[in-house]
């Protein structure tokens, strides 16, 4: 019974609140306020410009707390380390180091004899960036390691290429600051040139020139010069390790961590290899000697930077671009952020210490990236293990390998690269999605192709820019009505309930103004309203122009019967001057008492002439000139997708107010970002004829405002005739 009275009044409370939900979800919107124009919300809100924050002043000040502060930024170890959850994360960190690391050691070898260097340096560029990434990295889960495409980058014949003394050294902090997926198109297209390098060319005679075609052409027409040998090993262990990966792809839940296809692929070989003696007089050539132990750190030549600065630039953004793309996809699916200025700074560091030490560029590898992931690892404390699994095969166990076939190092990478390859499949699913971003994609992949990387990659950034800018000079254009009921305004052509407003006209766009778009949005809004704004203009100037000649000739016939009566009586004559003189006089006193009238007064005036035009129209109306007049009284320009205004945007709006005030149209402006309506004041804007009383804070305030003053007092003739 307890427990039943007990529940009892949750129950009901439970109840009560499901009702009010019920009712909220029900319940109108109902508002009451006064009509905003910008200057009545200036008043309402005390709206200031905001103050500027002067963050140099923060960079020179010097406390205990900043210092911490930059410690922990630039050094992200010393957050999350200290609160690592050891037995949670520990074994899985250390399956996935050491499965990492099985994948690192003849992928290091391979991508090593593919830059032309010593298998050392594959090993040393496998321990040195992943170690110092473990510390200054702000990604959890990216392996860093050399990726597909920089090895291309850093060929021999190229001016960063080139083992011995003088390896490459990529600076670090360049000012790369975006996510840039879309730069990871050129990876697809620098798998076929891997694969076709590596079918070609041995490490010396790689030219980074060559584009996909001529290596193509290459493979073909060294097909008769191929070894048996080396074929049917490279064959042999490519298709162990697809069946391998195949096998690991299908028993993944069922494993607790993957089958290491490439450890024992390269125990395997080197181990027949030694058997058999390949190394003694056979067609297949092995690794050779592996020199054992770290190397001492060498000091960069400097008389290389003027060669290195261009294609380090390249390989930066390559790198970055990979790195920072595939750390974002995996922080959204584990719910973490990732740093992309700090990102950055840790991949420059690696770059630069790992030059130092004789390696060469590094990035984030897609293949053991997702490794990493897949066998359980959950923050860079894999990468550590990894990095510290190279340096024991560096000092200890790197010899073993020397009796290794390099056409197991061959069948490894072109094996590896099937998710760059896979790339290819993205042309159906961006062709659903966003048919932009397939057009970007098959300009990369082509420039790429065509080219050689590093121009394809700036051609594929120009393009990007460039189609960027077109896309904002071909917004989306519409007239807006109103949802029954509402304050909601929306296209009239998607909604099929929004009506215009009788007598008001709404125009959007939804692209920002700017000088590459402004003809196009005023072309577009005249186009929207069905009215021929200039033909009228001209026509009305045209007519009025007619008018003050026949007035001229009008004067000029006086003049000569004035002439002519004056030669025969001279006496009325000179009485007729004296009274035109008179009334001269008197209509210049009363010329001056109208001058003299406060501004109170004209404004009384202007409100009775205003009320006299609608009983006697003025000469100058596009009705009294015989011309149609427009079907609305009022326009208004929804301005909510402004980010920005620049000259050429204030002239064009300017321009508006004065041709559709020339057809008896009132403009006025709604919805605008307080940055914006500060750069209007900025740019001058405002003036007598366009004040703030224009400009209101929604699109439904200004459409009450103009129902509410449906006609504005025409110009007078001689504003009229100076334009």
């Amino acid at each position: 019974m307890g427990l039943a009275d007990a529940s009892g009044p949750r129950d009901t409370q439970a109840l009560l609140s499901a009702t009010q939900a019920m009712e909220l979800r029900r319940r109108d919107y109902h508002m009451e306020r006064p009509l905003l124009n910008q200057e009545h919300l200036e008043e309402l809100g005390r709206w200031g410009s905001a103050p500027r924050t002067r963050q140099w002043r923060t960079w020179l000040q010097c406390s205990h707390a900043r210092a911490r502060a930059l410690l922990l930024q630039h050094l992200p170890v010393l957050v999350w380390l200290p609160r690592y959850p050891v037995r949670d994360w520990l074994l899985g960190d250390l399956l996935s180091g050491m499965s990492v690391a099985i994948m690192q050691l003849p992928q290091g070898l391979a991508y090593a004899f593919l830059a032309g260097l010593p298998p050392v340096f594959g090993l040393y560029s496998s321990f040195y960036p992943v170690f110092v990434y473990f510390l200054f990295g702000t990604s959890r889960h990216i392996s860093v390691a050399t990726p597909g495409p920089l090895p291309v980058l850093t060929a021999p014949g190229h001016p960063t290429g080139g083992a011995g003394p003088d390896p490459l050294r990529l600076p670090g902090h360049l000012p790369v600051r975006a996510s840039c997926p879309r730069l990871y198109h050129s990876c697809s297209c620098a798998g076929l040139r891997l694969t076709a390098q590596v079918c070609v060319w041995s490490p010396s005679e790689q030219p980074l020139w060559a584009t996909v075609p001529h290596l193509l052409l290459e493979v073909c027409r060294k097909l008769p010069q191929s070894k048996v040998g080396t074929v049917v090993t490279a064959a042999v262990a490519g298709v162990v390790l697809v069946v391998v990966k195949l096998l690991n792809d299908k028993l993944q839940r069922q494993l607790p961590m993957p089958i290491p296809g490439e450890l024992l692929m390269l125990i395997g070989a080197t181990g027949i290899s030694y058997g058999i003696g390949l190394r003694d007089g056979s067609e297949v050539d092995v690794v050779g000697n592996i020199s054992a132990g770290l190397v001492p750190p060498v000091a960069p030549n400097t008389q290389l930077f003027s060669k290195l600065v261009g294609s380090a630039f390249t390989i930066a953004v390559v790198g970055f671009a990979i790195a920072i793309s595939l750390g974002k996809i995996f922080a959204l699916r584990h719910g973490y952020r990732v740093d992309s200025n700090q990102e950055l700074v840790a991949l420059g560091l690696s770059n630069l210490i790992g030059g130092i030490f004789q390696c060469f560029p590094v990035s984030c590898s897609m293949s053991r990236s997702l490794v990493q992931e897949s066998t359980g690892g959950n923050s860079q404390v894999a990468g550590a293990i990894s990095s510290l699994f190279i340096l024991l095969i560096i000092i200890k166990l790197g010899e073993l390998f020397r009796d290794l076939p390099k056409a197991v190092l061959a069948a490894i990478v072109i094996v590896n690269l099937k998710g760059m390859l896979r790339q290819l499949s993205d042309v159906c699913s961006l062709w659903k999605a966003n048919r932009a971003d397939l057009l970007i994609w098959l300009v990369t992949f082509a420039a790429t192709i065509l080219l050689n990387m590093d121009l394809g990659l700036m051609v594929a950034v120009v393009f990007s820019l460039l189609l960027v800018v077109v896309r904002t000079q071909m917004p989306h254009y519409s007239i807006l009505g109103q949802v029954p009921d509402t304050d909601i305004y929306r296209d009239v052509t998607e909604y099929s309930e929004a009506k215009e407003v009788p007598g008001v006209k709404v125009f959007r766009s939804s692209a920002t103004v700017y000088f590459a778009n402004a003809d196009f949005y005023s072309d577009a809004l005249k186009q929207r309203c069905g009215v021929d704004v200039d033909f009228l203009i001209s026509q009305k100037k045209k007519l009025l122009k007619k008018r003050e000649q026949l007035k001229l000739k009008q004067l000029q016939k006086e003049e000569k019967l004035q002439k002519q009566a004056a030669s025969s009586k001279g006496t009325s004559v000179s009485i007729n001057v004296n009274t035109s003189l008179e009334d001269m006089r008197s209509n210049n006193v009363e010329d001056c008492k109208v001058m003299q009238v406060g501004p109170g007064d004209k404004m009384e005036d202007t409100t009775a002439n205003g009320q006299e035009d609608s009983k006697a129209p003025d000469g100058s109306t596009l009705k009294a000139l015989g011309l149609p007049q427009p079907d609305f009284h009022s326009l208004i320009l929804d301005l909510g997708a402004l980010s920005f205004v620049d000259t050429v945007c204030l002239k064009s709006l300017k321009n508006i107010f004065h041709d559709f005030r020339e057809i008896e149209v009132e403009v006025y402006m709604a919805a605008c970002h307080s940055p914006v309506v500060s750069q209007l004041e900025a740019g001058h804007f405002f003036d007598a004829s366009i004040t703030k009383k224009h400009l209101f804070a929604s699109v439904h305030d200004a459409v009450t405002f103009a129902l509410q003053h449906p006609r504005p007092v025409p110009d007078s003739p001689v504003s009229v005739t100076r334009l």
